[in-house]
């Protein structure tokens, strides 16, 4: 890879999240590593083409299996000259249910860490707002493996959270739960923006809408842009997902231009229903909770 050539800063936003080390900036927009089938070599070409194309931030997790092959690739950018150092980019990764105990956390941060070949993350989130029983890391958690949850720590994380990541497009706009984070100075991240197409979890209905449809073909852009465009005027930071060179580069190019207010007043009209995760999905053993179902109770 030492023929990659030399890559120019991309100019894109960034957000200042407040920690008891000072803080860091986070790059509005990150690059998704759950895919759909996984395939590690994949993978690692997608994230060396995606930070040849300006991406800076990285989200993984350790049930996604991708830890691994993000940090070959990101040690390969720094040996092949594409970035300067790790202080350049920024990496989140997640606790999934089965560490999620006191004295679980920090060796499964330590493998994480292991995995990506990194020393630190910057930042390191829940990635599901439920106990389960020590084991297997997998999804969905069978109901006989899940522990009851501490209501008093479940119902108040903007007490301590700065980031929360959940499900947020033109179809699910989350306008109560934003107005809640905003007023508690808790950053928003939109996973799946887009709808996560093509997956077995995604759905076609936010790349699909004939109203996002008509309003991408009157700026002559892509759907896909529409939708990270309203999520970048919103406020909200977000992930997105494609290892197409193309799109990678479509979906950065969102940054000098603007909705207008009669966009505004179409997808306002969208009906709003969550799309994620489909039916299938879901533990045929219990009711799923998401982690607006858990916020619910405090906004």
């Amino acid at each position: 890879m030492a023929n990659l050539p030399q890559v120019p800063t991309f100019n894109i936003p960034e957000v200042k999240l407040s920690s008891s080390s000072g803080g860091r900036n986070m790059p509005v927009i990150g690059m998704g590593t759950m895919a759909d089938p996984f395939d590690e070599a994949v993978l690692k070409e997608a994230v060396l083409e995606a930070i040849k194309a300006g991406y800076r931030h990285f989200d993984t997790a350790a049930l996604y299996k991708s830890e691994k092959p993000l940090g070959e690739a990101m040690a390969e950018a720094i040996e092949a000259g594409l970035i300067k150092s790790r202080d350049e980019l920024f990496v989140t990764s997640k606790l999934w249910c089965t560490d999620a105990h006191h004295d679980l956390v920090l060796p499964a941060l330590k493998n994480s860490l292991r995995m990506l070949q990194l020393e630190y993350l910057d930042l390191y989130l829940i990635h599901w707002p439920l106990s389960a029983k020590p084991g297997k890391i997998g999804f969905p958690v069978p109901k006989d493996e899940q522990l009851p949850l501490d209501s008093t720590q479940c119902g108040q994380p903007w007490k301590i959270a700065r980031v929360n990541q959940v499900e947020i497009s033109p179809l699910w706009q989350q306008q109560k739960l934003r107005g809640f984070c905003k007023s508690k100075g808790v950053v928003l991240t939109a996973y799946s923006p887009l709808g996560a197409k093509g997956t077995r979890w995604g759905t076609d209905e936010v790349m699909d809408n004939e109203t996002l449809k008509e309003i991408a073909k009157a700026h002559n852009k892509t759907v896909a842009q529409v939708c990270l465009r309203w999520a970048f005027e919103q406020g909200l930071t977000f992930v997105v997902k494609s290892f197409n060179k193309e799109r990678m580069r479509e979906n950065l190019q969102i940054f000098d231009w603007e909705l207008t207010s009669d966009d505004y007043k179409q997808i306002n009209k969208i009906k709003q229903h969550r799309l994620m995760p489909k039916p299938e999905m879901v533990s045929p053993n219990g009711p799923f909770k998401s982690p607006e179902e858990l916020w619910d109770g405090e906004i």
